[in-house]
């Protein structure tokens, strides 16, 4: 479960920052690959390893 959490919490660190300074300057970089593509892939996986983590059945 440990790892499903690190999956998660590296998507949102992922997806922070990117703001402008200036509230009327638009800032392009929003939109790049990182916050709209890898961050929240991985937010879905950990969600998936969590899932699974509490799913799956202990070895006996």
């Amino acid at each position: 479960m440990v790892v499903g959490l690190a999956f998660i919490a590296l998507g949102f660190i992922l997806m922070g920052g990117g703001g402008s300074e200036d509230p009327n300057v638009f800032n392009e970089e929003i939109y790049n690959f990182r916050r709209i593509r890898l961050a929240p892939t991985l937010v879905l996986i950990g969600f998936a390893i969590e899932i699974y983590a509490i799913l799956a059945k202990p070895k006996k």
